[in-house]
């Protein structure tokens, strides 16, 4: 009787603790399944439209563009990743100064920024002379790892801060901010996309596509599935209403291998400046040429001290580019403006109306707290307690 009596209480007990286990599981569960993306499903035109929606297999602006290439304007979108210092920031100037589009506007680039090592001086100078400011992440990340596993929370904690560091050290309204890049190109699924979409950015550019060059792919949205080739998994396969993709079209090196970043190419031309204007024009041609989609040179500015001539190469490209009537350079949210809307020959009613953010320089003597070094930053107008870094973006005392 007793052993009976302590197998039915044992028993109840079970059944009892079955049963919660089985109720905090469904909520669980149903936690889960509201975070629980939809699948994309294959794009239609009929009810993909712009400019909200673009489906991934549309090689050109509109259809009825067909035949009409030679009217749709050239965009070149220049975008350089990491941090700006004082080096790299004297670079930009004698690039970019003095040269304009066909409508009188002046070029622009993207510039996706890291925060470690950034001078926040010098990128209130770059936002204030019109170039567009975007993310690159507040630590740079441990490797590829890092980014590939990252889950949705940890990269809106990358760039959200940076933001915020953004508008406190380098005075950059935050709404102007619209894009980003993945470090070392590394997406992670459908999280970096809904990140994206949570930080109430526009679009992200960290996707290469090798497949989708000649015709290459123009800019488009994830509210259907991507026909793009993953080449650095895992690629997303969700629905993501009015995201936007800026597809890294690969370039060619010498040798015929594909290449996202221009200092990615494994083979270049010799360190010769008119073997490499001749390798630039070639695979700027293959848009020009082509559908004209949106022609990318991406890449980081420490290229410029690979060989004695990239850099002379690299000025007088954008040079030439300033010769033709059609091609404008701009950043890419100004690109993606005309994708929206796309008409034949000019792409705008007007230039871009230039910030005007006021800010009082100061050098910055500051510890870094997970190391114990000492950091030197310079930022707008007030140094921070200690050197900013994730989870602590404004460098408070904690």
């Amino acid at each position: 009787m007793k052993y009976a009596t302590l197998f039915l209480i044992g028993l109840l007990l079970s059944v009892a603790l079955l049963s919660d286990a089985q109720k905090q599981s469904g909520k669980t569960k149903g936690k889960s399944k509201n975070k629980v993306l939809q699948r994309a499903v294959p794009c239609s035109s009929a009810k993909c439209k712009l400019p909200d929606c673009r489906c991934s297999d549309a090689t050109l602006p509109r259809p009825k563009f067909k035949g009409k290439e030679n009217e749709i304007p050239q965009f070149v979108t220049i975008t350089f990743d990491d941090a700006v210092n004082a080096v790299n920031y004297a670079q930009y100037e004698l690039l970019f100064n003095g040269v304009s589009n066909p409508d009188g506007c002046p070029a622009t680039g993207t510039f996706f920024l890291s925060h470690e090592y950034t001078d926040y001086v010098r990128v209130n100078a770059l936002y204030n002379a019109g170039h567009e400011i975007a993310l690159h992440s507040v630590t740079h990340g441990d490797g590829t790892d890092y980014w590939r596993v990252a889950d949705v929370e940890t990269i809106e904690r990358e760039f959200g801060q940076q933001l915020k560091m953004l508008e406190r050290f380098a005075k950059v309204n935050p709404k102007s901010v619209q894009g980003m890049r993945l470090p070392f190109l590394q997406i992670s699924g459908n999280n970096t996309f809904e990140a994206v979409k949570n930080l109430g950015l526009t679009y992200d550019s960290s996707w290469p596509t090798q497949q989708h060059k000649d015709p290459a792919m123009w800019p488009y949205t994830l509210d259907y599935l991507s026909i793009q080739d993953c080449q650095i998994g895992p690629c997303p396969d969700a629905a993501l209403p009015s995201v936007w993709v800026n597809p890294m079209v690969t370039w060619t090196d010498t040798e015929g291998y594909s290449c996202s970043m221009i200092d990615a190419c494994v083979y270049p031309p010799a360190d010769n400046v008119d073997a490499l204007f001749d390798w630039m024009l070639e695979n700027f041609n293959r848009h020009y040429q082509g559908n004209r989609a949106p022609f990318g040179m991406y890449l980081h500015a420490a290229w410029f001290s690979r060989g004695r001539n990239y850099f002379a190469a690299f000025k007088k490209f954008m040079q030439h580019l300033t010769t033709y009537p059609d091609v404008y350079m701009t950043g890419v949210s100004h690109m993606l403006e005309y994708v929206k809307k796309p008409v034949l020959g000019k792409p705008f009613k007007e230039c871009e109306k230039k910030p005007n953010s006021t800010c009082l320089p100061v050098n910055c003597n500051v510890q870094k707290v997970s190391t114990g070094e000492v950091r030197y930053m310079s930022a707008c107008d007030k140094c921070p307690t200690v050197y900013p870094w994730l989870n602590n973006p404004l460098g408070e005392d904690m």
